[in-house]
């Protein structure tokens, strides 16, 4: 049987266009299709419009016909929020997992140079690693502490993190993402008010130029909109945690994690339940009575899977983390409304996905892909039990080694149990 060859999709870039003084145009696109013009306002992303190429170029006369849909959010941003006294930030530290991604993780690191010269502490955790390759990275960050996790598992890292973090809010971000100049202060500003335990952010694509990233970002962006946001059981169900933004741009309030718990190890990438454990957090979050804001002016870049195989996966893994992170709510949570919930996004999502694929549907998913998220679903409630079990089975003692090629490399802080943060006080900043 001779090989489907996929339609190739328009090629895609990507600009920034500062709305106090438009560009002359775009003259660097030689190869592109199409761009997508993200306009910002000072620091703030107010909008998006997509714009085709002509011979390499996007004139001055096309971002005049489009940039009117800028003017309200930029009218919004200037009066909504009047000058006022700016309480003093809290003190922060900046967490970033990684895991055997060196090129990615050094081009976050050199983003991330800001937060440092603004004297905020950043930590790498090196999750279960296969080389040296990041450990020999690190000595070129002195400044940032270093650490070296063993056990697999993001949340694992991320425990690690809070665990080693000293700062009253800890930020994460990922090592394939870079964040903005004004990132950190976005969504420390939210922080004022003290019911908000976790902010997120707007998270945009770093690139589109493979057609696994334009579906990518077409089926799954980590995008929230351009408007700040706050949500709370007054305004929003538990379940609205699907919405409240990604694990790849959060910040949390340490203090908090008393009340709610750290994050389950049983979920999220390095484990059999693949994803899922960011949203599983910020669902407890909401059904504690605490308060989560989506700061949009809070920009991350994010690099989307280049490969078809890798996007297959990566899909296959959202699949089994949905239905990972419900099936923890119903057996741990009792949350009884999700035999209701469950099977109804099964069929309306999952299974009708399937079905367009195969009736050839216009904008349909492909059909591999469609498949990938139906068959991950149907995984996600027994893999959420086999990671259970692993969990169990590992032991936190000895889990943690000494880092290597890295002057601050530090093996000080111990993993924290589910549940508990290695007991430290979380009422104290």
């Amino acid at each position: 049987m001779a090989k489907r060859v996929r339609h190739q999709p328009p090629r895609s870039a990507i600009r920034q266009c500062p709305l106090e003084c438009l560009p002359q145009g775009f003259t660097d696109l030689q190869g592109y299709d199409r761009v997508l013009v993200v306009f910002c306002w000072r620091t703030a992303v107010v909008t998006t419009a997509w714009l085709p190429v002509h011979r390499g170029c996007v004139s001055l006369s096309q971002l005049n016909d489009v940039s009117p849909k800028a003017a309200w959010p930029v009218w919004r941003l200037i009066f909504d929020r009047p000058p006022a006294a700016v309480p003093p930030l809290p003190s922060a530290s900046v967490v970033v997992c990684t895991r055997d991604r060196t090129d990615d993780l050094d081009r976050c690191l050199q983003s991330l140079s800001h937060v440092l010269s603004q004297g905020y502490e950043v930590i790498v955790v090196d999750n279960c690693p296969s080389t040296e390759r990041t450990a020999q990275l690190m000595s070129r960050y002195p400044r940032i502490r270093y650490l070296r996790e063993l056990r697999s598992g993001l949340n694992v890292a991320r425990n690690t993190g809070l665990s080693a973090a000293t700062g009253e809010i800890v930020a994460f971000t990922d090592d394939d993402a870079q964040v903005d100049s004004g990132w950190l202060s976005a969504l420390l500003r939210n922080f004022d008010d003290p019911m908000v335990t976790a902010v997120t952010g707007l998270t945009l694509p770093l690139e589109l130029e493979t057609e696994p990233q334009q579906w990518f970002e077409r089926t799954n962006s980590f995008a929230r909109g351009f408007v700040s946001r706050q949500f709370d059981l007054t305004k929003a169900g538990v379940f609205a945690a699907g919405q409240v933004g990604a694990g790849v741009n959060m910040a949390l309030r340490r203090r908090s994690l008393e009340e709610i718990g750290v994050f389950d190890e049983a979920l999220d990438c390095g484990t059999p339940a693949r994803s899922g454990g960011d949203q599983e957090f910020f669902y407890r979050v909401l059904a504690r009575g605490h308060r989560i804001v989506y700061e949009p002016q809070a920009l991350v870049w994010h690099r989307h899977r280049r490969e078809w195989r890798a996007l297959r996966r990566t899909l296959y893994g959202y699949g089994v983390g949905v239905f990972a992170w419900w099936t923890r709510c119903l057996w741990v949570e009792r949350e009884l409304g999700l035999l209701w919930i469950a099977p109804r996004w099964f069929f309306r999502h999952h299974v009708w996905n399937v079905l367009r694929a195969l009736l050839r549907r216009p904008q349909h998913l492909p059909l591999d892909l469609a498949l990938a998220g139906l068959f991950g679903a149907l995984a996600g409630p027994c893999n959420f039990f086999r990671s259970r079990r692993r969990v169990r089975r590992q032991s936190p003692a000895a889990s943690r080694a000494p880092a290597v090629g890295s002057p601050q490399g530090h093996a000080d802080s111990p993993v924290p149990a589910p549940g508990t943060l290695a007991g430290q006080d979380l009422s104290a900043p």
